[in-house]
């Protein structure tokens, strides 16, 4: 008996890579005030297509996840 799977657990676009980023380095990227309104500028994770592409900046890593789950997306924690 085979069972079809729908979905390629390891397909190359179905994949982000979700890393916590310092302060210092996400402000970098973005425009002088972008993070004013950040609770805790210190909890912010990045999400990364599987190429290496930036998607967004969260705040929260279970918002991170979850947002990504949201988007039918699988991520992977990256340390």
């Amino acid at each position: 008996m085979t069972t079809e799977i729908k979905t390629d657990l390891f397909e190359k676009e179905a994949l982000v890579y979700i890393r916590h980023m310092d302060v210092g380095e996400i402000s970098g990227l973005l425009p002088p005030d972008a993070l004013a309104d950040i609770d805790d500028p210190d909890d912010l994770f990045m999400v990364f297509s599987a190429d290496g592409q930036r998607l967004a900046i969260v705040e929260g890593r279970d918002a991170a996840f979850a947002a990504c789950h949201a988007n039918d997306l699988r991520p992977l924690s990256v340390h």
